[in-house]
This record gives structure tokens, sequence and C-alpha cells, in this order.
């Protein structure tokens, strides 16, 4: 079943799968960028940020060269910024003690920040042809329903078993094919709404012929997800508004943003806040909640607009010109807040 699952695959990606992605090279440096982008976030989102960052940093050098600034100002809006920071380390490690040039083991790979199995795996198996597989979300829910999973996928030891899994039905050949196989399978025909009629495995899919294509992988255990809310001050005068840079880490940590206080806080309390802090204020309204949902928590965004007299001279922040927000890493709500308070 292992040798007729790989043969298979290999066919198949050969002629439906996908060959123009942008990334599909045997450099290993725009794989490794590309898979980094890749992980939680769509072919579709990352494509226009993939060409932007590779035009601007089209080397491991320029990306180690670069000012953190700079590569968190082009990941804004592609989410979970630590992978940003991480490529930033990581593409220092790599000129600093590997010369500039690139690892050709999972291993050596794993070792540098941001990049766990799945990640070093893929990037390995396209640039230098290692007989490496993946195991992302897609290829686990293309497992579950070829074999038929009925348990749980999650913890530690169902994932040990997954691994050993996919490691049984690794092929001694077109081992990019496969791999690339696994990626284009679970993103285009296994979706969440499997395409069972197109796919290559529709005979011999054990969920497809027991009926149960729809129902496995099993659901993962639901958990409540926190709520925060918190204020968002949006200083503002002219055709300016103030930020200040995320220094402690969270999940924004490295952007510029809007200052903030947890909680709810009134137009009245906002104004006298300011102007303890030296700002010349002339007035201070509310605008529109904003909720916005990250993997582990629900913040529900309460702004303040407060218009000032003059660009105040206020500690540890930049004072950004609304027509140029867009070269200022600026977290993806926020300047949709800004956007609309500016040009709506």
């Amino acid at each position: 079943m292992q040798k007729d699952f790989a043969e298979t695959l290999i066919r198949w990606q050969k002629q439906f799968g996908r060959h123009q992605l942008p990334w599909q090279t045997e450099d290993p440096y725009s794989r490794w960028v590309s898979e980094v982008m890749l992980q939680q976030t769509q072919v579709v989102t990352v494509t226009a940020y993939f060409k932007r960052f590779m035009e601007r940093f089209p080397t491991v050098r320029a990306l180690a060269e670069a000012r953190e600034d700079d590569v968190m100002a082009l990941w804004a809006g592609l989410g979970y910024y630590s992978r940003a920071r991480n490529l930033h380390r990581a593409a220092k490690m790599l000129v600093d003690q590997y010369g500039g040039f690139f690892p050709t083991t999972r291993t050596e790979w794993e070792a540098l920040p941001g990049i766990g199995r799945s990640t070093a795996a893929a990037i390995v198996a396209f640039s230098f042809g290692r007989k490496e597989t993946i195991l992302d979300g897609n290829v686990k829910r293309v497992l579950a329903r070829y074999f038929a999973i009925e348990h749980s996928l999650e913890g530690a030891r169902a994932t040990r078993d997954l691994w050993t899994l996919a490691e049984s039905l690794l092929p001694d050949h077109d081992i990019e094919s496969y791999v690339q196989g696994l990626m284009d399978l679970g993103a285009t025909v296994c979706t969440r709404n499997p395409s069972c009629t197109v796919c290559p495995f529709c005979q011999s899919c054990k969920a497809n012929q027991l009926g149960r294509q729809n129902a496995l992988p099993v659901a993962k255990t639901k958990k409540t997800r926190p709520e925060k809310e918190a204020t968002f001050f949006l200083l503002w005068t002219g055709d300016c508004f103030f930020v200040e840079k995320r220094v402690d880490k969270g999940v924004w940590q490295g952007l510029y943003c809007l200052p903030q206080v947890d909680g709810v806080v009134d137009e009245l309390s906002a104004e006298q806040f300011w102007r303890q802090k030296g700002a010349s204020v002339q007035n201070a309204r509310k605008l529109s909640p904003v909720v916005h949902d990250f993997s582990h928590y629900r913040l529900h965004l309460y702004p303040i607009a407060l218009k000032l007299r003059n660009e105040s001279a206020l500690p540890s922040g930049l004072w950004v010109k609304a027509s140029e927000m867009q070269h200022v890493a600026l977290p993806m709500p926020i300047e949709a807040l800004v956007k609309a308070f500016f040009f709506h």
C-alpha cells in the first residue's frame, strides 16, 4: 500500500499539481522564505508578499544586513509576526555561522530560529533532494482520510505516530514531486470539503470507501477563546498620527502600533491621560469598536481619536504621515483603523 500511495501521488502531481508558484525552485533561500510564510497562511495570500520580500531582500545577506523595521514593514498584514523576527535572526546566523551558505540536512535547519521539523524537511527535500517528508495540517488530513484514522490527531503520541506513518510512505525517487504532491493534494483536492471524484485515491481511500470523508479527521476539541478589551489612542494632527514601537514580547512585538491601555477608557479620561504626558489635546472622540481574532484570544479594540494642536514631543514614539503609512510596520487591524479614519 505504501509504494502504491507514493507512485500514485507522484503521477498525479506531475500531471495535475501546481508547477507555477514563484518559489518552486531549488534555491534554498527562496524555499526557506516561502515555507516560513506558508506556515498557517494560504498560498493565495503569501504569493504577493513573497514577491515583494524577494525583490527587497534577494539574498540571505541582504536580509541579514537589513534593519528589523524594514523586515517588519514588508511582513505587515501577513500575521504571526514572530515568523519575521525569527527569519531575520536566522539570516544573521546563516551569514555569521555558515558564511552565507545553506545547511543541507533537516537537523541543521531545525537548529535555526522559527524552523520546525516539517519546514526543515520541505526545504531540504526541494533544494537538496533529501528523503524527508512533511507533516502539516493538510498532510494530516490526507493521511487521516486515506487510512481512516478514527482517533484524535492531537497530542504528542498521535503526532509521533503520524510522523512514523508519513515516513513509511516515502519513495526512493522523485522526492520533490512527492512532497509537492502532498501539499497540492491537501490544498486543492483533499480539503476540508473534499473533492473525492477528482482525487487520485478515490478508489483506495478508506474514508471514501466507508463514506467517512466528511467526518475525518476527527474534529479538534474546541476551546473557549479568551476575550480581552483595550483602548487604543489615535493621536493625530493634520495628516499625521502617532505610533509607538512594541518592544515587549507579544503578537505585535517589533511592530509600530497606536498607544494602548487595557480596558475601556472614556474620552475625558483619555484627554487627561495625554495632557499629563505633555500632549496639547484639542478634542477627543470615540471611534467605532473593532474586533480582531488572534489564534489564542479575541481582542476588542476601543479606539479614541485625539486631535492635537501640534506634533507634541512624546516619549518613544514616531509621527507618521497617513499617506506614507505603508512604509511603517503596522498591525493589520491598526492599519485598517487608521486608513478608515483618514481616507473614508
